[in-house]
């Protein structure tokens, strides 16, 4: 059955109106014959012979609100000055601000935060560098870099049409872990103009987040910064999508009565998130992983030029499979998405072993629609808010960035992660699990915390953490 269309955007037209009794008929007429519905109206400005309207519409999308601008724009005595929405004011001058902790409120107190008493604590640094994690911002702030060559599902849109993602995940630093961060956007894709920014700006941060790099530099990227900076480097994208999923999946085979160990899992899209997604699902014990991509699986019987590539030839697909998709979903108990739309049909589900688990990511369109795959699957998780079981990695980043600077962690490494994921899954409860709940919200406050302590305990434990942090087991 078809479902029936509704409105999903609310727009504001603003209308400089010819002033007369009749012309804002004209103007609800033309927008009810384009089917927007006018939910409130705002007078701006007012002159003898014009008036300025706010019109708040509700349209289905962009397009169906610029049809609506044509045909105002069209008629005379009517003019669109300007078209925004709630998404556009939320982000006009930008969404983040930086404040001071201390007031300035006469010269004493100016002489202590700058010239001449800040010299002391400028010396106490120069002396010993590590005194800048007590001294300066560095101890809580994270950078958040990118070079805009990999964002969302935009592709290469460039550093400036990358600030405003990376904005917003300066504001989540702070808003569900209370961490300050800054979002650096880089003017380059050439590796080491990127590995050498970071090396260059990395005295004032506690940690660097990678984001919306292109694979495979990523790679290469976060792989020489991990080894030549000694503070934690992290890209999301890779590894915060395979923390939050190999959580979902804990829980869904708990559902399904299933052993991780023994899991046929196949992963489509075999980029930086499906690589880190393989490397994780290893690490936690599975030990049957397909990898398939545009060229098919990715088996043995190839040499690649993509070294990852060639790495995932070596280190999954033991049964050595070849083909494509069809083949690769004979039996297989897990479906992880990292692709594009379309790309699962139900023929693959009917291929699959009983009670499936699929994770189909892909965004803002899921390799399957998720209503289509229901009948099929017993466990069904996506990357949008709008679905049950959303992978989102907010409910990882805050939390491991928080417990990496509290004790000041050279490195986020393997054993971090894997304790993440067990965090997160933990704030499911036994009676709460369920095949629509086997991953808690991202507003579920128990999250960061529990991600927190477990990423603490496993740095202490691998030797990375670097302060003595005494109360973290009591806090457990």
């Amino acid at each position: 059955m078809a479902s029936e269309r509704t409105a999903g955007l609310s727009l504001i037209y603003r209308l400089e109106l010819k002033n007369s009794s009749h012309i804002f008929g004209l103007v609800a007429h033309h927008i009810g014959e384009e089917d927007g519905d006018i939910i409130g109206v705002d007078v701006v400005h007012v002159e003898r012979d014009i008036v300025v309207r706010d019109v708040n519409v509700n349209v289905f999308d962009r397009e169906h609100g610029r049809r609506i601008r044509e045909r105002l724009d069209s008629e005379e005595g009517i003019k669109v000055i300007n078209l925004s929405d709630r998404t556009y004011l939320m982000h006009l001058g930008g969404k983040i601000e930086i404040r001071s902790k201390v007031a300035v409120r006469n010269r004493d107190e100016l002489s202590r935060v700058y010239t001449p008493h800040v010299a002391d604590i400028c010396k106490t640094i120069a002396e010993d560098p590590s005194k800048a994690f007590k001294l300066t911002i560095k101890k809580n702030t994270v950078a958040v870099v990118s070079d805009g060559t990999a964002v969302l599902g935009l592709g290469d849109i460039g550093p400036y049409g990358a600030m405003p993602v990376m904005e917003g995940k300066a504001m989540l630093f702070k808003q569900f872990a209370n961490v300050d961060a800054f979002p650096i956007c880089l003017d380059t894709k050439d590796t080491e103009a990127i590995i050498a920014h970071v090396k260059a700006i990395a005295p004032a941060f506690g940690g660097i987040n990678l984001e919306d790099i292109s694979s495979p530099r990523c790679f290469e990227i976060e792989a020489r910064l991990k080894k030549e900076l000694d503070i934690p480097v992290f890209h999301d994208d890779q590894h915060g999508t395979a923390v939050v999923l190999l959580a979902g999946l804990m829980n869904a085979v708990k559902l399904v009565e299933k052993d991780l160990s023994k899991l046929k899992i196949v992963v489509v899209g075999i980029g930086a998130a499906g690589i880190a997604i393989t490397k994780m699902l290893s690490l936690a014990g599975v030990k049957n992983i397909v990898g398939v991509d545009r060229e098919g699986i990715i088996s043995r019987h190839q040499t690649y030029e993509n070294k990852m590539w060639q790495w995932y030839s070596e280190h999954t697909n033991p049964d050595n499979v070849v083909g494509n998709l069809d083949d690769a979903i004979e039996g297989a108990d897990v479906f992880i998405g990292v692709s594009g739309p379309g790309v699962l049909k139900v023929e693959h589900l009917q291929k699959m072993a009983t009670d499936p688990i699929v994770f189909a990511m892909a965004n803002p369109t899921p390799e399957i629609d998720p209503e289509i795959a229901a009948p099929y699957v017993r466990v069904m998780a996506t990357g949008r808010s709008d679905y049950p079981n959303q992978i989102n990695n907010l409910l990882c980043f805050p939390g491991i960035f928080k417990g990496a600077l509290d004790c000041r962690a050279s490195d986020i490494n393997e054993e971090m992660k894997l304790a993440a994921s067990y965090a997160i899954a933990s704030v499911v409860g036994e009676h709460e699990l369920s095949e629509q709940y086997i991953i808690p919200s991202v507003f579920n406050k128990k999250v960061v915390e529990a991600v927190r302590l477990s990423v603490i305990e496993a740095a202490y434990e691998t030797g990375v953490a670097r302060r003595r942090y005494r109360n973290y087991k009591d806090q457990k």
